[in-house]
């Protein structure tokens, strides 16, 4: 069975609905503020929401909620974990990013566009975070909560986007 629960970010982001299979967090997504969903109270949805509050307050938090990348492939899974990694106001490429997993897996060279279909399925944003992953020639490039999201999480990690981007 799958629960939900509503997360109220802050002005400037549209809010977040939190999934959950009951132990573990499963999705978290940007979602339409107008946007109605039956809020199920779980202790995972309150450990998520003391993360996002940390977050939100412009710091890294110094745990994650435990979470569940069961539908995700063996390639998407080996993709979060790299951009888990990414520090707290830090940003790669998808070319960058593509270059880390092929030496990973002994290959001369990866797609990037490969690399960005996977980065672009992630189904926990912020806490796994792709909106750290941008373009060749800084592009910001898609995002799956929303380009005004994106900017607003850079921005929120005192990522200079005149000049980035």
């Amino acid at each position: 069975m799958q629960y939900f629960q509503r997360y109220t970010t802050p002005q400037g982001f549209d809010d977040l609905l939190m999934e959950s299979n009951g132990e573990a967090l499963c999705g978290l997504h940007f979602v339409s503020k107008n946007k109605n969903f039956d809020n199920t109270n779980l202790p995972i949805f309150q450990e998520t929401k003391k993360w996002l509050d940390k977050y939100f307050s412009g710091c890294q938090p110094d745990f994650t909620p435990k979470f569940s990348l069961k539908n995700s492939t063996k390639f998407q899974h080996d993709i979060y974990e790299l951009l888990l990694k990414i520090t707290f106001g830090k940003i790669l490429t998808y070319g960058e990013l593509a270059k880390i997993i092929a030496q990973k897996y002994g290959k001369e060279k990866m797609s990037a566009q490969a690399v960005g279909g996977a980065v672009g399925k992630n189904p926990i944003c912020i806490i796994i975070p792709c909106h750290r992953i941008i373009g060749a020639n800084n592009k910001l490039g898609g995002f799956s909560g929303g380009i005004l999201n994106k900017i607003a999480l850079l921005k929120l990690e005192g990522i200079n986007l005149s000049k980035n981007f």
